[in-house]
């Protein structure tokens, strides 16, 4: 039998178990390429009004380090400047979520096991894998191209953007088919994978602020790839080059290390434990804080260093945003009243609650996780009640995303502050203001889990549409009706205007009332 055996049927088992998650996620990656092109076009008509009003953007070490420096002073070379950088991510993240949760995820929960009992080859789980990820990451580029040509824009630009999804979403896959190899734990894994991607981010950021040789330290980056592209500025097309030679290299690498390996087991033996456990490991809180406990350290860090950077921007917001227009699609977008600097941050802190409804989500399902691989079950064996062990994950996803609102509150503040129209208590309580709609998101991974658990991935779904509605939805003018499926939409406008008191006490009766019912349902319901 031939060691890829069953690739094809592989393929489309875990197209058929992910393709509404997969769709949703490059739905989304495509609307916002499409959406920041076509408001910025609104904005800047010629590229001469687009080179006066990004003139402070390319001064502005903050806003370089967040999103890397502008391709072009014309109105397509802004239009794509988040694109760039945040596509770049978001690519990676669908490629290295696709390849870990077919290969590894499978491994632990004794799926795979299953499977290569059959006419299953050694490296069809992986190859299948790494197939789906770069038709995935493909997909998402020429996607992401049209959808730019469709704004009217050039098509060389376009097709460079899609070489830029490409180039990050490639060597993700490779990197993350290393990181499966070498661990016997999803999240492990993920660990791995997740900190090459920060390290490259922050190696990326690092040239792109500095002076000299440091500079090139980009192309120790394969973001640094990726945003050398340059898309309506160079155009560097060949870049696609290294970035598929480093791919190969790592897929290569991959099957070495899978071949050297015991089926179920990581290159990296795990550590003997202690002989006894601690104390708090026996209770259901205990042991969710010490399963979870890591992911909130990383969130935390990664929040301090974005608050830190958001608040270095937001001392050059008068000179960033000059143009009326600019100031007017910042207010649509984030409700905002006062200042421009309350706007600005206003518009920023909403971001920041998106990312922390996405650690809450993740946090919740780990409970999904811990079912379907069986330790749920034993767990539940023992005096520990249903609802109890729910609501240790349920609780730590709550106060986690909290926590992380906060930390971007004091960051932000602090670094804000320096512009002397902005105090800290004024940042955390916009900051803190998000929160129930953070909740809300929790609240629906919990109901989803309880109520129809097969469809726990769907809460994702939900945020990305969220995340859809806030993005372009002011922009494109949507109807308040539609705009109102968000939970973010019903915050007020903190700093320098009012929290909607109304709408924030809605929020909090809807993620308990959605809560409450995932865990009624998951009482009733029987082990997945």
């Amino acid at each position: 039998m031939s060691s890829l055996a069953g690739t094809t049927t592989l393929l489309r088992l875990a197209w058929r178990r992910d393709r509404w998650v997969v769709s949703a996620c490059v739905v989304a990656l495509v609307a916002t390429a499409y959406g920041s092109m076509a408001a910025t076009r609104d904005l800047y008509p010629t590229d001469a009004a687009a080179a006066a009003g990004a003139a402070a953007m390319t001064d502005n070490a903050s806003l370089t380090a967040m999103y890397g420096p502008l391709p072009a002073l014309t109105t397509a070379g802004v239009g794509v400047l988040k694109t760039v950088m945040f596509g770049s991510l978001f690519s990676a993240f669908l490629a290295f979520a696709i390849v870990r949760r077919h290969t590894r995820t499978e491994e632990e929960e004794g799926r795979l096991e299953l499977l290569a009992a059959g006419a299953v080859g050694r490296r069809a789980a992986t190859a299948s894998a790494v197939l789906l990820a770069s038709l995935a990451v493909v997909a998402t580029a020429l996607l992401s191209a049209l959808s730019l040509v469709a704004t009217g824009v050039g098509v060389s630009g376009s097709l460079a953007l899609g070489v830029v999804v490409v180039v990050a979403g490639l060597v993700m896959t490779g990197v993350t088919a290393v990181a499966v190899q070498l661990t016997s734990t999803t999240r492990g894994a993920g660990g791995i994978a997740v900190g090459v991607l920060g390290l490259a981010y922050v190696v990326r950021a690092l040239a792109d602020t500095s002076t000299g040789a440091v500079r090139q330290l980009a192309w120790l980056s394969f973001l640094g790839w990726a945003e050398k592209v340059s898309p309506f500025g160079e155009n560097r097309f060949w870049l696609v080059l290294p970035a598929l030679a480093a791919t190969a290299a790592l897929l290569l690498a991959a099957d070495r290390l899978l071949q050297r390996r015991d089926l179920g087991a990581g290159l990296w033996a795990p550590r003997p434990g202690p002989a006894t456990a601690h104390p708090r490991l026996a209770s259901p809180r205990g042991l969710a804080w010490r399963l979870q406990r890591g992911s909130l350290l990383g969130w935390s860090v990664g929040y301090a260093v974005l608050g830190l950077v958001v608040g270095g921007v937001a001392r050059s917001v008068d000179q960033i945003a000059q143009d009326p227009a600019v100031e007017d699609m910042l207010r649509r977008m984030s409700g905002g009243q006062g200042t421009l600097l309350d706007v600005f941050l206003g518009t920023e802190l909403r971001f920041l609650a998106v990312g922390a409804g996405a650690y809450g989500v993740a946090t919740a399902l780990r409970l999904r996780s811990e079912e379907s691989s069986g330790r749920a079950e034993a767990l539940l064996a023992t005096p520990v009640r249903r609802a109890q062990w729910l609501a240790s994950h349920g609780v730590l996803a709550v106060a986690g995303s909290a926590w992380l609102m906060v930390v971007a509150g004091v960051t932000v503040g602090l670094s804000a502050s320096a512009a002397g129209d902005v105090g800290v208590v004024q940042v955390v309580a916009a900051a803190v203001a998000t929160v129930p709609a953070v909740l809300v998101c929790v609240g629906l991974a919990l109901l989803l889990f309880g109520l129809v658990p097969h469809w726990s991935a769907a809460a994702w779904g939900a945020l990305a549409l969220f995340v859809m509605l806030g993005e372009l939805g002011a922009i494109l003018r949507l109807p308040q009706s539609v705009l109102g499926l968000s939970p973010f939409d019903h915050l007020g406008s903190l700093p320098g205007g009012d929290a909607n008191v109304t709408g924030l006490l809605g929020l909090g009766v809807a993620a308990v009332a959605t809560a409450a019912v995932g865990v009624l349902a998951f009482r009733r319901r029987d082990l997945a």
